[in-house]
């Protein structure tokens, strides 16, 4: 059984809702552990093999690290049959595979830049902003709900995550993106995450 390192509120999080969105949280042995946080909270938990002390961190049955959200929700899709994906050598898989990679290496960088007031040419010419990453949703989306067209996808999860909790201003405020960001959150509202974290705070704080 694949061992994920979590801790709740955090990046981690959207890797609980995928299992939770494939009906697969009882296939992974999650393990809470604690990290220092933004605020001066947490600390770093010696259970947890994370080179960093970050979450999310997996190990597979083989025994073999993942590291980073986009290559861990990649990896569970593939192993439980590509239920929230698209299989290698299905239409979208090129889009499909664009968008994970490009929340890690676009849109968080840019993201972070916005939330901590850093404006310097460098990040701009390599990341450039919230209006162009609202422009590529846009474009992305088309006249379709989502990114893949029609279906609902990991690709949605991860990349709406970057405009929820403390980043929602953020937000690039274009109709089109808001609306899509409703409808990722009205399908991550059909599981019980909010559920599961508190209970997963509850527990982190009794120890």
């Amino acid at each position: 059984m694949p061992i994920l390192y979590h801790s709740p509120m955090t990046r981690s999080t959207r890797i609980i809702t995928q299992l939770m969105l494939m009906g697969k949280l009882d296939a992974v042995d999650v393990r809470l552990v604690t990290i220092p946080r933004q605020d001066g909270s947490g600390a770093r938990d010696m259970g947890n093999p994370h080179p960093e002390g970050k979450v999310p961190y997996l190990i597979t049955d083989s025994g073999e690290a993942v590291r980073e959200s986009a290559a861990i929700m990649l990896y569970l899709d593939e192993i439980f049959g590509y239920p929230l994906g698209v299989a290698p050598g299905q239409p979208g898989r090129g889009a499909f595979l664009s968008w994970m990679c490009y929340y890690g290496g676009v849109v968080e960088p840019a993201l972070l830049c916005a939330i901590a007031g850093v404006e310097h040419p460098a990040m701009t010419a390599t990341f450039r902003g919230m209006e162009e990453i609202g422009a590529q949703i846009m474009a992305g989306l088309g006249d379709a709900p989502f990114l893949l067209g029609e279906r609902f996808t990991i690709a949605d999860l991860i990349m709406a995550s970057a405009f929820q909790w403390a980043a929602s201003k953020y937000t690039p405020d274009q109709p089109a993106v808001r609306d899509w960001v409703a409808r990722v959150v009205a399908r991550v509202g059909t599981v019980p995450i909010l559920e599961h974290e508190t209970r997963a705070q509850a527990e982190l704080a009794g120890r």
